[in-house]
């Protein structure tokens, strides 16, 4: 159940086909990574002000929009985007659990007479989704944009934490195994903990975003003790202005 003011259906397929408007040669992110990137916002273990996060969600090389863009367009999307980052937010803190934007892609259809070529980059994603084992393939997307915000904010990948380590692995089977490590690291996976079907691999992502938001919200809301020079000032107590007022009267306004 989605908790108030978060996206309804209509919403997160308008806000899919705003991003997809984005000015080029911008490449911004879908739907399903925008989840994905938000949630990978939001388990960093500092508070991340939208002003910081939300630039990442335009460009995956972090450029700048044109000083030109549609002021509509981008106050809708910024409307839309921090409603659903508020209740991924909410959701996290108040029941440990949220549903996903996860966006199947539909099966490859045999190519006809006539139709144009794929591009070299469009082919190379065919490629890596087929490659994909059937449960990761639907959360290709989610975990991509999930990756993007690690890689805009990399202080959760310096806390030296097992816990971290273990719940980042189980999240990144989801994309293409590229060095042998991680070749090896989805090998064990498989093998120690198979997911029977996309439904499972689900329920994995989100108790691995879970426990990232559990092991990182101590250090995120963490608040320095302010350590005082002089003894406080009481609010009967003579102004330490010299004024010969109550600092109540005085500077204790």
């Amino acid at each position: 159940m989605s908790l108030p003011n978060d996206l309804l259906d209509a919403e997160f397929a308008e806000l899919d086909a705003l991003l997809a408007n984005t000015p080029k040669p911008l490449e911004a992110l879908d739907v399903a990574m925008l989840d994905g990137y938000l949630c990978g916002v939001l388990i960093q273990p500092r508070l991340i002000d939208e002003a910081e996060w939300l630039p990442g969600i335009f460009d995956f090389d972090g450029r700048a929009l044109p000083a030109d863009a549609d002021p509509a367009w981008l106050d809708r999307i910024t409307t839309l985007t921090r409603r659903r980052h508020s209740a991924l937010q909410r959701s996290l803190a108040e029941q440990g659990w949220f549903d996903p934007v996860v966006v199947d892609q539909p099966e490859d259809e045999a190519a006809e007479p006539g139709d144009q070529p794929l591009s070299e980059a469009e082919q190379l994603q065919r490629d890596t989704y087929a490659a994909l084992a059937p449960a990761s393939r639907p959360l290709l997307a989610w975990v991509s944009g999930f990756a993007h915000a690690l890689e805009r904010y990399p202080e959760l990948g310096e806390i030296d934490e097992p816990g971290i380590d273990t719940a980042l692995a189980r999240l990144f089977r989801h994309l293409p195994a590229e060095t042998d490590e991680e070749k090896e690291i989805l090998a064990t996976l498989d093998r120690e903990h198979p997911l029977k079907d996309v439904d499972d691999a689900v329920e994995e992502l989100v108790a691995c975003v879970a426990d990232l938001n559990d092991l990182t919200q101590a250090a995120r809301y963490h608040v320095d003790t302010i350590r005082r020079d002089q003894p406080k000032v009481g609010r009967n107590d003579p102004c330490p202005c010299g004024s010969g007022r109550k600092f109540k009267a005085c500077h204790g306004k």
